[in-house]
């Protein structure tokens, strides 16, 4: 079915500016007098191409350049006000990224706004310019919003009041538009009536949540319930305890979640509450501040994760990797794989006098549910690893880590000969040629489900097996 937009004229919105000072904020425009643009995006339960998500490293803000399979692009957020859009610019450059087909604007707050003017502008003068602008129509009485619409105005970029129910026509995935609702929640509050997306490619799906805080999370479990469920969310408002609620994780019940905020952020975000909310749930975390720039590659199947920085991912750990700043160059390599083809087993640097690559592991056993009980039994929780290829695999310094980032490091030295196994154990013991002892003190792999993550000793990725309970 398709639905519309409301478009929002220019000078309309130059008026909101002037009512804000007034009377400490404004309404949308009303929509029976403004004209429409429909959409005629339709979910699909097959997807062509890949569909890419970049999470910009922007420091304390956010800004995310999604980049469909036929080449158009939607940026939502263009980053803090005291930058000016210097980090997304300039991501978006080295991306070469000549068209911004869709600006999402998920609320007016100089955080999220810092670099729409700057980007407008270049965009308009120096490339192939804005499609559209999809903005929830609150305004903001600020220099930084009042810049952002001199620019719209001066360059006459179509600007559309969204609110839920509306969609945005991405080619190749589906755009729903879950949030702000008609009437506004909380007296217009911003962050309450963030836009609220959700993206869908083939079988994954993507959640932003934008800013929002208790009032319109609630709002979207009580509205979409299951329709929330996601592959991957982004954390709400930077990592706030306000947002990110557990009734909200448990119902979009991703597999991972991204937060974007700075690694020595004023406002402690992510906040311990929002970490041990997801450590309660064994979801992992990506941090921009530790991963630095996070780039998520759908195929329709499965989303890869790509980080520059291989930084812890459980969330309880998150604060313990190293900060990476903004802006930093550096190119991101894949960290896990969730859903989809498991990734092709890489081979190792042993060789034959031909130079040939002669070793491949593989994973053929995980009993992840030990006898009696788990906690107990440890060495009974294991997973079994083969070399199925014809000569001698090293796999010393290789690492083995579940969905929550529990990881181990094969000791040095350790190398599979062809046709031979090697057991990990969970618990403790005195490694031999053929098992080896993680150590852990309770269990690693849950029995409802996981995935087993082998990565070489240069953090690539060389098998991934995921198993249900």
């Amino acid at each position: 079915m398709s639905v519309s937009s409301r478009s929002i004229q220019v000078a309309s919105v130059v008026v909101l500016i002037v009512l804000a000072g007034c009377l400490g904020g404004a309404g949308p425009a009303d929509p029976s007098t403004t004209p429409t643009a429909e959409s005629t995006a339709q979910p699909t339960a097959t997807a062509e191409g890949t569909l890419e998500v970049h999470f910009i490293n922007v420091g304390q803000s956010v800004s995310t350049l999604v980049v469909g399979p036929t080449g158009e692009t939607m940026l939502i957020d263009t980053g803090h006000y005291n930058d000016d859009g210097e980090y997304v610019l300039s991501y978006l450059k080295a991306h070469d990224i000549d068209q911004i087909d869709y600006l999402v604007v998920s609320h007016n707050d100089a955080d999220h706004i810092g670099g729409n003017a700057a980007i407008i502008e270049y965009y308009e003068t120096q490339a192939d310019g804005i499609g559209a602008i999809y903005d929830p129509g609150i305004a903001a009485s600020t220099q930084t919003y009042e810049s952002y619409l001199d620019a719209v105005e001066e360059h006459d970029v179509t600007l559309y009041q969204t609110r839920e129910g509306d969609t945005i026509p991405f080619e190749g995935a589906t755009v729903d538009v879950f949030g702000p609702p008609d009437p506004y929640l909380e007296d217009e509050e911003r962050n309450e009536n963030s836009i609220v997306l959700k993206l869908t490619h083939g079988q994954t799906s993507l959640l932003f949540t934008g800013d929002a805080e208790d009032d319109q999370e609630q709002y979207l479990i009580d509205t979409y319930g299951a329709q929330l469920n996601s592959t991957v969310m982004k954390a709400g408002h930077h990592g706030s305890s306000s947002s990110t609620s557990g009734a909200i994780l448990d119902a979009a019940d991703p597999q991972a979640v991204i937060i974007s905020s700075a690694y020595d952020s004023q406002y402690g975000h992510p906040t311990d509450e929002v970490l041990t909310r997801l450590s309660d749930r064994s979801i992992p975390a990506f941090w921009t501040a530790t991963h630095g720039n996070i780039v998520l590659v759908s195929d329709g199947q499965g989303v890869s994760v790509q980080t520059q920085t291989d930084a812890p991912t459980t969330a309880t750990q998150l604060k313990e990797g190293s900060p990476i700043e903004p802006g930093m160059d550096g190119e991101v390599t894949e960290r896990v794989r969730y859903g989809g083809t498991a990734v092709t087993a890489a081979t190792s640097t042993a060789v034959t006098d031909g130079g040939t690559p002669t070793g491949q592991l593989e994973i053929t056993e995980i009993n992840a549910d030990a006898e009696g009980d788990d906690g107990e039994n440890l060495n009974d929780e294991y997973v079994v690893f083969e070399n199925t290829g014809d000569g001698p695999l090293d796999i010393g310094g290789w690492t083995v880590s579940d969905e929550a980032g529990k990881t181990y490091t094969v000791p040095s030295g350790v190398t599979l000969e062809a046709g031979s196994q090697v057991t990990l154990h969970t618990g403790s013991g005195e490694d031999t040629a053929t098992d080896l002892y993680w150590g852990q003190g309770s269990p690693v792999w849950n029995n409802g489900g996981d995935t087993v993550i082998v990565r070489n000793s240069d953090g690539d990725i060389v098998r991934e097996e995921q198993y249900d309970g």
